[in-house]
C-alpha cells in the first residue's frame, strides 16, 4: 500500500520591536532572569495591557508580503490554560478574528516544480516565559513573557519534508528582509511546530496527526518529519492504532519522542480580551504600510537571473543578504562581467568576511575597486593567483587594486618572446620532459608549466606558458 504525508506548519516569529506586545518592558534577548518584567507582563492584579502599535504594523506588513487578506475588524482574546511559565494563566492571542488570512508562499522543488503553500492565518499573540530544568528542580524565567509574536499557520498543503524545509526557508528570508523579525532560531525568535499525518495515496480525508513541537533548525525539522512519516507508516502496516500525539525531536537518538497524547481537543475557553478594545484597520493604514515593502528576496532573485544572466544558485546566494545584493549591483554598474563579480562575492570575499566575523557593510574597498580588480585579471595584466593576493590587501587595508599591484610588482608578463626564452631554457635543462611527452605522457606539460612559473616567480602569463610549452614539445617529437 502506498501512503503520502499531509503536513502543516505553525511558525512563531517574534516581532522585531524594542518593547513587548502590551507593556513597555524590553524585548532584548537574555538578561538576568526575571529582570525584564513588570506588573503587566506578569499579570498582577490591576495592571492593564496597552497595544503596541508597531506589532500591528509589522504583522500587517508580513501579511501583505505573504499575499494575505488583511482583515479590517480584529480583536484580541484570552486563551485560558495553566502552565508554570504563563503567570496570568491565560495568553492574549487572536482566535476568531485573526489579522491576516488566506495567503500563500510559492516554493520551487529541486526538480523545478513550483507549488503554492497556502497560509490559513496569521495572528498576533504574546509569548510565554521559559522553564530552566536543573538537578534540584525547575526554575521559571519570565523575561520572555509578553514578547510579541506572529503565528503563521499553513494549510495542509505540504506533502514532503523537503517542501516543509523549502517553505520555512523562504518564509524566514521574507520576514528577515521585511525587518519584521530577526528570525534567530538559536535565540528562539523563530520556532516551528510541525503537524503530520499520513493517508493512502488518492484519499482526500486526513489521517491521525502528530504534532512535533518547537523545532529550532531546518535540518531538525526535515529529519523529524521524515522519521515521523516512517513511524506512522510502520504502525499502520502492523495494524497498530495511531493516536493524536504531541512529540518532540530527540537529536541524540535521531527520533521523535512522545510528550503527551490528546484523547480530546483542549478546551481553552476562548473569550474576548476585555482589557483591550477591538481593532479597526483602515484602507489608508494598510496602503501606507504596503508602500514600505521593498523588493523581496525571491523577487530580486528572479530579476538577477533575468537581468544579469546568473545561475539560479548564484542569484539565490546573492539575494539572501541585502548588503551583498546592493554591492553586486553597484559593481555591475561598473563592470559587465557579472559572473566574475558573483564568483568573487560568493567566494573569496565571503570567506574573508566569515574569517574576520565582519559584514559586507564593513568592507574597506568599494564596488569600483572590485570592478578594477576583475578588469586587471581579464586583461591578463595580473594572474588569478595574484588577484587573490590583491584582494586580501584591499580587504585588510582598503587600498586600490592598481596601487597594490605596483607596490608588490605583480604585473603579469605576456610577452611571448621573453616567455619563450624561459620555456626553451627549462626544456633544455630537463630533457626528461621531452622524452616523457614523446612517449605519450601529456600531463607532463603541467610539470613543465610549473617549473617555468617558478623560474619567472609567477609573473609569466600561465595561458601563454601553457601554449608555448605544447608548441615546443610538438616540434621536438
Amino acid at each position: 500500500m502506498k501512503y503520502e504525508a499531509v503536513i502543516g506548519l505553525e511558525v512563531h516569529a517574534e516581532v522585531l520591536t524594542n518593547t513587548k506586545a502590551f507593556c513597555s518592558c524590553t524585548t532584548e534577548f537574555g538578561g538576568r532572569p526575571n529582570t525584564h518584567v513588570c506588573p503587566v507582563c506578569l499579570g498582577l492584579p490591576g495592571a492593564l495591557p496597552k497595544i503596541n502599535k508597531e506589532v500591528i504594523e509589522k504583522t500587517i506588513k508580513a501579511g501583505l508580503a505573504l499575499n494575505c487578506k488583511i482583515n479590517k475588524h480584529n480583536r484580541f482574546d484570552r486563551k485560558n490554560y495553566f502552565y508554570p511559565d504563563t503567570s496570568k494563566n491565560y495568553q492574549i492571542t487572536q482566535d476568531e478574528f485573526p489579522i491576516c488570512t488566506d495567503g500563500y508562499i510559492e516554493i520551487e522543488t529541486k526538480d523545478g516544480v513550483k507549488k503554492k503553500i497556502g497560509i490559513e492565518r496569521i495572528h498576533m499573540e504574546e509569548d510565554a516565559g521559559k522553564q530552566l530544568h536543573t538537578r534540584t528542580g525547575t526554575l521559571v524565567d519570565f523575561n520572555r513573557c509578553g514578547a510579541p509574536l506572529m503565528e503563521i499557520v499553513t494549510k495542509p498543503d505540504i506533502k514532503t519534508p523537503e517542501e516543509a524545509t523549502l517553505y520555512l526557508t523562504k518564509l524566514r528570508s521574507i520576514l528577515f528582509s521585511l525587518g519584521v523579525s530577526d528570525v534567530k532560531m538559536e535565540e528562539g525568535s523563530l520556532r516551528c511546530d510541525g503537524n503530520i499525518s499520513i493517508r493512502e495515496k488518492g484519499e482526500k480525508g486526513l489521517g491521525v496527526k502528530s504534532e512535533i513541537k518547537n523545532m529550532n533548525s531546518f535540518k531538525a525539522l526535515e529529519k523529524a518529519l521524515s522519521y515521523e512519516y516512517d513511524r506512522q507508516v510502520n504502525a499502520l502496516e502492523k495494524d497498530e492504532a495511531l493516536r493524536v500525539e504531541t512529540r518532540r525531536w530527540d537529536e541524540e537518538t535521531q527520533s521523535t519522542k512522545l510528550m503527551r497524547t490528546k484523547e480530546e481537543l483542549s478546551d481553552y475557553r476562548f473569550f474576548p480580551e476585555g482589557d483591550l478594545p477591538p481593532l479597526y484597520i483602515s484602507d489608508e493604514w494598510i496602503n501606507s504600510i504596503r508602500k514600505t515593502i521593498k523588493e523581496l528576496p525571491y523577487e530580486k532573485e528572479e530579476r538577477f537571473i533575468k537581468d544579469y544572466d546568473l545561475p539560479k544558485y548564484d542569484a539565490m546566494v546573492l539575494t539572501q543578504n541585502d548588503a551583498m545584493a546592493v554591492f553586486f549591483e553597484e559593481t555591475a554598474k561598473e563592470n559587465k562581467d557579472y559572473k566574475s563579480i558573483s564568483n568573487w562575492l560568493m567566494g573569496d570575499i565571503s570567506r574573508l568576511l566569515n574569517e574576520s566575523n565582519k559584514k559586507v557593510e564593513d568592507l574597506k574597498f568599494k564596488a569600483k575597486d572590485l570592478s578594477e580588480l576583475i578588469d586587471l585579471i581579464n586583461s591578463s595584466k595580473i594572474s588569478s593567483a595574484a588577484g587573490k593576493k590583491v584582494l586580501e590587501e584591499m580587504f585588510s587595508l582598503g587600498k586600490q587594486p592598481m596601487d597594490i599591484v605596483k607596490e608588490k610588482g605583480l604585473i603579469q608578463d605576456s610577452d611571448e618572446d621573453s616567455i619563450l626564452l624561459e620555456v626553451l631554457k627549462v626544456l633544455d635543462e630537463n630533457p626528461n620532459i621531452e622524452e616523457e611527452y614523446s612517449g605519450g605522457r601529456v600531463n607532463i606539460v603541467g610539470f613543465a608549466v610549473g617549473q617555468i612559473m617558478k623560474a619567472t616567480r609567477g609573473k609569466a602569463n600561465p595561458k601563454i606558458v601553457n601554449k608555448l610549452v605544447r608548441q615546443e614539445l610538438e616540434k621536438r617529437k
